[in-house]
């Protein structure tokens, strides 16, 4: 195969620690399925590359993407692998595109989200099974290292120290050559296409290690570093599990908001018969019948009917609104009571949804842009270094000492340097404060996302579902008789409005009026007892109109008064406790949602917040967003609905609630656990007290670094205690990391 005009070995499509690379087809052999047309003129092709690991391979990817001529745009999201590119047709081409990545060191081939998720499987299952084996083979050679250091003053025979030197040897190499391979083959991939990456340093420092030790056993001498080179590789391997892990968390969000794409769809033909389709060959122009309890699989406009229709998709409330012809509908919205017929405007991959979940990424991307300071450091790691360890070795020859001592001091200055302290930083912070959270109620998925959440100044709240608790509750049950409430219930029993289904749930199992039947848009009617009794809106029920800002159901029976069933979504009992403690950490409010102007201002009023922002679709709340963070806000953005998942993964860090929808928890990076809110106020204050943290680890690996290089440098430090340094240093950092949370059990 071959990517442009380039051939490119295929092997197998295995994840980039367990196979070569992966070819890609040249440009004329993409089929449409991958390369789409813009509607502003522009080709789209998405990636999917494997090997990206850090903010540096971000930044390596787009600026070398966005250099190519006629691109105008490329967005790398680290979590779920996707390239997408934008450029300008007969400017650019996708082979082109593809051989730019792979000249960068990395294996791209077509995104398929199914193979995507595949391939992450396979490397976390990959990098759990390298980290097992270093970690049992580094137990077992600290036997005899120990044992070895016991003896060491002249009790230990020669013969039984090489001996133990070479068991050691026999676990350490076959164990640091399975269990090293996520860094050994990224670092000769790197290396092939001419570049460096941070797993160069690291490979080399086991393999001057292992090569020296090898040579200490062969030739009788006192001291090997077998077992420094492999706790390495675990304490390296523990870390870049982690990660995968936590990276894994973020690229749930799209998956949930895919899942609401209905796979098929019944379409209407000419002559009059309906039969079923994929979802992804509906065309503009076609006509689809939805039933009852059937998910909208386009964009469209209704043709004919009338029904309810749940909207929360679009608007994140939780009562649904009466869709009739005229009236657009989008894909991921309900029909609930009756058939409607709709012609469709979009294919699925231009619909709502799609648009949604392409915000959601969007998100995603814009979020790992942010370089931490471990990030920056790391991007110098590898040429310090490599230039640090090869001038210790020139100067070391210089000076007369010998080539076996001149590589051992590099190696030493390769190991000492390893950035595992500085790497452990800001994690050992977080597990620890992820803990202390999870034990009240807060459940943190991003890794980073304390660090986020500690530099907030702006908060927007959600209304429906996040300061209410988004369920319709009966509040004049006590001015209701009994057998109005009974009657009500015979015919709320028979609809499946969420109004309705309130009073069935309250009033409990029992009969169903005879006859019922329900018209959608207006209520449900039927026979009780010899008399007709409805259960709607007012002016289907034969009520004079009340008020339209008070959700309600009349019942209406022959010969006796109407009554009113009024509802309302109640406020969270600590709503107004939670804004107070935020606007007392110095935080501005406002709150965002779909809801009608006076409902929203009455819920506002009552939580205490001043801002408000009414009537909002998922696109108006991700332009809030996104206007707030392009002032140089840091925004904190709280929500519950699938409407708000984009606008979740825009801000700079979000939260949602454990009843919310599944979409919008995948895009949080904390879940509120129960129906309380002031758990922010806790998480908050804790992510505060860690940034603190965090700061000192950073000063502190800063500081060793500063000691220990020129120790071992100027050659006071063997590998070994190189080793031994580098992992104390990451005790350390992890002992500062748990400092706060042992003083609070004592206390």
């Amino acid at each position: 195969m071959s990517v442009g005009d380039t051939e490119v070995n295929s092997r197998d499509r295995g994840c980039p620690t367990m196979g070569g690379p992966v070819a890609m087809p040249g440009a004329a052999a993409y089929p449409s399925a991958f390369v789409r047309n813009e509607d502003d003129g522009l080709a789209h092709l998405d990636l999917l590359v494997r090997g990206a690991r850090c903010a540096g391979c971000i930044s390596k990817i787009e600026k070398g993407v966005n250099a190519i001529a006629g691109v105008q745009l490329s967005q790398f999201n680290l979590s779920t692998g996707k390239l997408s590119v934008n450029w300008v047709p007969g400017a650019a081409d996708p082979g082109l595109i593809t051989r730019t990545v792979a000249d960068l060191g990395y294996q791209v081939s077509p995104y398929d989200p199914g193979e995507a998720e595949i391939e992450r499987d396979k490397q976390g299952r990959f990098l759990l099974l390298c980290m097992a084996v270093a970690g049992f083979a580094a137990m077992n050679i600290m036997l005899f290292s120990v044992s070895v250091w016991a003896g060491v003053n002249g009790e230990m025979q020669d013969t039984t120290r090489v001996f133990f030197h070479w068991m050691s040897a026999l676990i350490a190499l076959p164990a640091a050559a399975f269990a090293g391979q996520p860094f050994f083959r990224s670092a000769f991939a790197s290396l092939r296409k001419g570049k460096a990456n941070m797993d160069v340093p690291i490979s080399l420092a086991v393999l001057l290690a292992l090569g020296v030790s090898l040579y200490e056993t062969m030739t009788g001498g006192e001291h090997t570093y077998f077992d420094a080179a492999v706790m390495l590789l675990f304490f390296l391997l523990i870390g870049r599990w982690l990660d995968h892990r936590l990276r894994g968390q973020t690229r749930l969000a799209a998956r949930e908001l895919l899942s609401l794409q209905a796979a098929t769809a019944n379409r209407l033909a000419e002559d009059g018969s309906v039969y079923a389709v994929q979802a992804r060959d509906i065309v503009p122009g076609d006509t689809i019948i939805l039933w009852p309890g059937d998910r909208a699989p386009v964009d469209g406009k209704i043709v004919e009917g009338r029904s309810d229709v749940d909207m929360a998709l679009v608007s994140g409330e939780s009562a649904p609104d009466l869709a009739k012809a005229g009236d657009p509908i989008r894909a991921g919205m309900v029909n609930l009571t009756d058939k409607l017929v709709i012609k469709a405007s979009a294919r699925t991959e231009d619909s709502l949804l799609a648009e949604l979940t392409r915000l959601v990424e969007a998100g995603e991307t814009a979020r790992g842009r942010f370089v931490k300071l471990a990030d920056r450091a790391a991007q110098a790691y590898v040429p310090i270094v490599h230039t640090l360890a090869a001038l210790s070795f020139i100067g070391w020859i210089v000076v007369g000492a010998g080539v076996h001592h001149a590589v051992l001091i590099a190696a030493a200055v390769l190991i000492i340097t390893c950035p595992c302290a500085l790497g452990l930083a800001a994690p050992a912070v977080q597990i620890v404060a992820v803990g202390r959270l999870f034990k009240r109620g807060v459940l943190v998925k991003a890794g980073d996302a304390l660090e986020r959440l500690a530099e907030i100044d702006t908060v927007l709240l959600d209304k429906t579902g996040t300061l209410t608790l988004g369920r319709p509750r009966l509040v004049n049950a006590g001015e209701i008789s009994a057998n109005s409430q009974e009657l009500a219930a015979k015919l709320a029993r028979a609809s499946r409005h969420p109004l309705s289904r309130a009073i069935a749930d309250l009033a409990g199992p029992g009969g169903v009026a005879k006859d019922a039947e329900e018209t959608p848009g207006h209520g449900v009617e039927g026979t009780i007892d010899g008399v007709r009794v409805r259960l709607g809106r007012a002016d289907w029920a034969g009520v004079e109109k009340q008020d339209e800002n008070r959700s309600g159901l009349w019942l209406m029976a022959k010969g006796t008064e109407p009554v009113h069933f009024i509802f309302e979504d109640a406020m969270r009992e600590d709503a107004g406790q939670m804004v107070a403690g935020l606007k007392a950490r110095g935080l501005s409010v406002e709150m965002l949602s779909g809801d009608r102007e006076a409902p929203a201002r009455a819920a506002a009023a009552e939580a205490g917040i001043d801002s408000i922002s009414f009537g909002l679709t998922p696109q108006d709340k991700i332009n809030r967003v996104e206007a707030l963070v392009g002032d140089g806000k840091k925004v904190l953005m709280i929500g519950d609905g699938l409407n708000d998942a984009p606008a979740l993964a825009a801000a700079n860090v979000s939260m949602s609630l454990a009843s919310a929808a599944d979409a919008s928890q995948a895009a949080a990076d904390m879940v509120l656990q129960g129906e309380k809110l002031i758990p922010v106020l806790t998480a908050i204050d804790i992510s505060r007290a860690g940034r603190g943290r965090i700061l000192q680890n950073f000063g502190f690996a800063a500081t060793y670094n500063m000691i220990a290089v020129p120790l071992a440098v100027f050659g006071f430090v063997t590998p070994m205690i190189a080793a031994i340094a580098m992992s104390s240093s990451s005790i350390v950092v992890t002992l500062n990391a748990l400092r706060p949370f042992m003083i609070r059990r004592k206390t």
